[in-house]
């Protein structure tokens, strides 16, 4: 069929999510979230996931079908995120999508998260089409991918260490902000200038390669030398100065790969294409190099059901489906 109806089902963290789409077509959007709990402990506590999971997949589906108006039976197959994730977490949503296909005897689509983000640009706009470059920048990715075709990209680089996400979640601890620690840096950079000089990634380097774990360490040193001097310092100017020297190269670099392999268009997925601060950045660059840029919603780019559902419909078209014995995976390479 051209225009499906998918159901889209994603567990790989702490949000227990559903999304129903005809098509390019978002019917409905539905996410049950654990994060408040998980932030008493400072990160994704996995037991309490899990169980998390188990309590409000039922729900979160019931209600996915209900805001889009259609009953079980009209869809046309189920998508669900295999990996890579939390492999209780992961199990709930699979195991559950698994049974549903089942009984309803429509085809089973098993979803690599990664390709999940990349495909949420699909969702922005309908006439989005490959050729393009994309920019992930996630709490486990960061990398410049050349999407050949629908089901086919290139990895240009990527980073030899932490990824972005993660590079803020450690500099948020740094900073006594709450987890996770993404939005707390970004909200506490508006209030700071960026006036704290930092390393530059892989200095004097071409290719599309990052690296984090010596930004991350720079600030860390700075942090403990103010405070074991006891000189004053501002949280808000480190939160600035680090967001500035983390994601400006992320916008270089994506820029600089698109007009080298002559693509007209770029994309971005991932948790960290929320921030208001990449997005801004990477839009100017964007519109000064006269290349059309396609973004997520935020609420797209963060973990969620519809991008699953939309990487659903990509691999519906081709073809591939997935047998009732797919297991779920903790890693899956970029591939």
């Amino acid at each position: 069929m051209e225009q499906p109806l998918i159901l889209g089902i994603e567990s790989s963290c702490d949000e227990t999510a559903a999304a129903v789409i005809r098509g390019r077509t978002l019917l409905s959007d539905e996410i049950i979230s654990s994060a408040s709990v998980q932030a008493k402990f400072g990160g994704v506590v996995p037991e309490i996931a899990s169980r998390a999971h188990s309590d409000a997949v039922d729900e979160v589906v019931l209600r996915a079908l209900q805001a889009a108006n259609v009953k079980k039976e009209e869809l046309n197959a189920v998508a669900v995120t295999y990996g890579a994730g939390l492999l209780g977490a992961l199990l709930v949503g699979l195991s559950f999508a698994k049974g549903l296909a089942y009984g309803l005897n429509i085809p089973l689509i098993g979803v690599d998260h990664i390709r999940g983000h990349l495909a949420a640009s699909y969702l922005e706009d309908e006439t989005l089409a490959p050729p393009f470059m994309t920019l992930l920048a996630s709490g486990g990715h960061t990398a410049i991918l050349f999407t050949k075709t629908a089901t086919e990209f290139e990895v240009l680089g990527g980073t030899l260490d932490d990824a972005a996400g993660e590079a803020f979640d450690k500099v948020a601890r740094v900073l006594s902000l709450p987890y996770p620690g993404g939005p707390h840096v970004e909200k506490l950079a508006r209030e700071g200038k960026n006036v704290i000089p930092m390393p530059k990634m892989l200095k004097g380097l071409g290719g599309y390669d990052f690296s984090y774990s010596g930004l991350k360490t720079h600030i860390i040193n700075y942090v403990h030398t103010k405070e074991q001097k006891g000189e004053s310092w501002s949280r808000a100017d480190v939160a600035a100065s680090f967001q500035s020297a983390a994601l400006d190269i992320l916008v270089e670099k994506t820029v600089e790969a698109a007009l080298q392999y002559h693509v007209g268009t770029v994309t971005a997925g991932g948790g960290v294409v929320a921030n208001g601060y990449l997005r801004e950045k990477l839009s100017q660059a964007c519109e000064r190099a006269h290349l059309k840029l396609v973004l997520p919603e935020k609420k797209h780019c963060t973990d969620n059901a519809a991008m699953i559902a939309a990487e659903g419909l990509i691999q519906y078209r081709a073809g591939n489906f997935s047998p009732l014995s797919l297991n779920a995976r903790a890693s899956i390479p970029l591939r």
